[in-house]
């Protein structure tokens, strides 16, 4: 009985329990509604400071810092929820940090606070545009009120180049500086629009009237950054980006910009850091992680930098560099049927990208696809210049397909000491085929460029010239015009005449292309001493570029200068690593030169053991061999590397010194007299002292 009465009273508890727990629970949840009130809201209206917030907000965006502008406009928000201006300003902060989304919400909320539609149609035009819809921002742009047609203008000519319509893009921008003749942005707008159609003269023209109009205007100093790094390299750029982010410390544009720039000029910790901070303004930046990778690539961190550019996704899988890096980074990992996906459609929309072919050529004979390789080769090792790694990577192909004779041709080639004369790299495609598509597009630059590089490729150099001609006379402001010009030029041996074109080219665009095209043109011409001047400028803006480094620490060989050929060529060594062997041959040289021996010997044996059939290799370990005094040894490799090269005079003149330091005083005259033979050897007093002895 008593049991059955507690679990009675029990029983009856139990209900009045669950409601206590379910009131409490409710309270609980009342509560922290309400802290979450006290804590978000605004702790009362105060319309006075949300308009000092507009007001600042102003002269915030005035000073081109929209980072603090949309703090302040947001701050204004919270104070004054019902403030039209307050909305407005907000919406015009977010255009211009490029978030469309939130400045359309903005602008939304800006009219239910009392502005009228077409008051800010120009504005929503913006808004759509960020948002990818093309179609909308013209239509909003068309309804624009007359005292903001230019800014409508600006967007209409943004959204018209967006979808492909050039030709009506330009019309809308002109019209706009006629109307706004003095606003920077539409300026800077004018240049952008230039630069994507290729008229890179016209984009430098626009970029200094965007900032001669007004020298903070964020776009404009971000623009001027780029055309500065293109024309005239990479240091000379910084202090435009630098000016940027002096504005607005967090603009996402002007730090990608600072951070490729900082990268490509060899300062890898500063860019990590410039990326840092991108990646701060915009979390998951597809941009900076990309540069990420690149400087893990450089550092030889393969791994992160495969996780990194996989983190970027595919944001950044459409660029012509993240596909390179990519492919590369996938053959490394073994992964070549991946590599190949994305290096086929580079090479098929870059056909003169010569990395992107070699190394589409290293997957294709790693699959099993040497044909496809060869074919991909073919115009590559076409040209005199050709590079020994590719002239290698076609005579494996041709090995597995049973051409042993052709492999070995070309693998001769590849032993040669030096390089032929360049060439004209020829398109796949016919000129016939060419020409028809030139015809279709006669004011195409497009389709004009192919067609003159396929000219010139089948030798008719009158006809390319001719063409290339016309093009410069068409379109002064293309870089790539001035270059064909210089490359029929060079053709036809008028060396003199190729430089000017190729000066006209730097002039718009000194890129590595334009550099090693000039420098070789004025060289040939016998202007060594600008060249060299060309070369010294190049490199005081890009002080890690490889090919620069390379061809400036061979003049420093060839000059005799040895200590700055070490630093040249170390510099070089750290950017390329140790598996080079034209590196370390050279590296061998230099520190026999500067009495380095055992130095010498180190690099001279690891160039030999890359290349042991290449006469330059055996040369430079030979040598380094004799001054550090193993003469035997020298003799043997030095016998080895004029068998190699019998027509090298400068071969043949190491091995005449050191079989007179041996006492073969015969053979010693036979070797000095061959290298004399060569009217471009240079130390002729000596060989001709030693030529003469009885």
């Amino acid at each position: 009985m008593t049991s059955s009465r507690k679990r009675s009273r029990s029983a009856r508890r139990k209900p009045g329990l669950r409601r206590l727990i379910v009131i409490g629970a409710a309270i609980g949840a009342f509560a922290l509604v309400l802290a979450a009130w006290w804590t978000l809201a605004p702790a009362r209206l105060d319309p006075a400071a949300a308009q000092q917030a507009v007001e600042q907000s102003g002269k915030l965006l005035d000073a081109d810092n929209a980072t603090a502008a949309r703090a302040q406009a947001l701050a204004a928000v919270r104070a004054d929820p019902g403030n039209a201006q307050a909305h407005l300003m907000l919406a015009r902060t977010m255009l211009a940090l490029d978030d469309g989304v939130g400045a359309d919400a903005e602008l939304q909320r800006a009219i239910e606070a009392g502005y009228k539609p077409g008051q800010i149609m120009h504005l929503r035009a913006h808004a759509f545009l960020l948002q990818g819809d093309q179609e909308k921002a013209l239509a909003a742009a068309a309804k624009a009120a007359p005292q903001n047609r230019a800014y409508a203008l600006r967007i209409r000519a943004r959204a018209l180049a967006a979808l492909g319509k050039g030709p009506e893009a330009f019309a809308a921008v002109d019209e706009a500086v006629r109307i706004a003749p003095r606003d920077a942005d539409l300026w800077a707008d004018a240049g952008r629009l230039k630069l994507n159609a290729g008229d890179v003269l016209g984009a430098i023209r626009a970029s200094e009237q965007a900032v001669r109009l007004d020298g903070g205007n964020l776009d404009a100093l971000v623009l001027r950054g780029e055309m500065v790094r293109s024309q005239f390299g990479l240091v000379a750029a910084l202090p435009w980006f630098e000016a940027a982010l002096a504005r607005d410390p967090n603009d996402y544009g002007a730090l990608i910009e600072y951070a490729a720039t900082l990268g490509d000029a060899g300062r890898a910790l500063d860019s990590l850091a410039a990326t840092r901070r991108a990646l701060a303004v915009r979390p998951g930046s597809a941009q900076a992680l990309y540069l990420q990778a690149v400087i893990a690539a450089r550092a030889g961190n393969a791994d992160l930098a495969r996780d990194l550019i996989a983190r970027a996704g595919s944001g950044i899988s459409a660029l012509p560099a993240a596909m390179l890096l990519g492919g590369a980074l996938d053959i490394e990992g073994a992964d070549y049927e991946q590599a190949m996906e994305k290096l086929k459609p580079l090479v098929a929309n870059q056909p003169m990208n010569l990395a992107a072919r070699k190394l589409l050529a290293i997957a294709l004979l790693r699959t099993d696809s040497a044909r496809n390789a060869i074919d991909l080769l073919r115009p590559v090792i076409a040209r005199g210049d050709a590079d020994s790694y590719s002239l290698i990577l076609a005579a494996r192909g041709l090995e597995r397909i049973g051409d042993p004779a052709a492999a070995a041709q070309l693998l001769d080639r590849a032993a040669w000491p030096s390089q032929g004369q360049a060439g004209a790299f020829s398109t796949d495609d016919s000129a016939g085929v060419l020409a028809a598509d030139a015809d279709q597009r006669p004011d195409d630059p497009a389709a004009l460029i192919p067609l003159i590089r396929g000219l010139i490729g089948q030798g008719d150099k009158a006809g390319a010239l001719a063409r290339a001609q016309g093009l410069v006379a068409r379109h002064p402001g293309a870089p790539a015009a001035h270059l064909l010009v210089g490359d029929a030029l060079m053709l036809m041996n008028r060396f003199g005449d190729a430089a000017g074109a190729y000066r006209s080219a730097a002039d718009l665009r000194f890129d590595e292309s334009t550099m090693l095209r000039l420098i070789e043109a004025l060289d040939r011409a016998d202007r060594r001493a600008d060249a060299a001047n060309v070369l010294a400028l190049f490199l005081s803006q890009n002080p890690v570029n490889v090919a620069a480094l390379r061809l400036s620490g061979g003049w420093q060989l060839a000059a005799g200068d040895y200590d700055a050929a070490i630093d040249t060529l170390e510099l070089l060594r750290a950017r390329i690593g140790d598996g080079d062997a034209a590196l370390n041959a050279n590296l061998a040289v230099a520190y026999s030169g500067a009495d380095a021996f055992d130095t010498a010997a180190e690099f001279g044996e690891a160039a030999y053991a890359l290349a042991p059939a290449n006469p330059v290799t055996a040369d430079a370990y030979g040598w380094a061999l004799y001054r550090n005094g193993d003469v035997q040894a020298a003799v043997e490799l030095l016998q080895k590397a004029v068998v190699l090269a019998p027509h090298h005079a400068g071969l043949r003149w190491h091995l005449a010194q050191i079989y007179a330091d041996l006492g073969r005083a015969a053979e010693a005259r036979r070797q000095a007299k061959a290298a004399l033979a060569d009217p471009r050897f240079t130390d002729r007093a000596a060989a001709t002292k030693l030529a003469e002895q009885s």
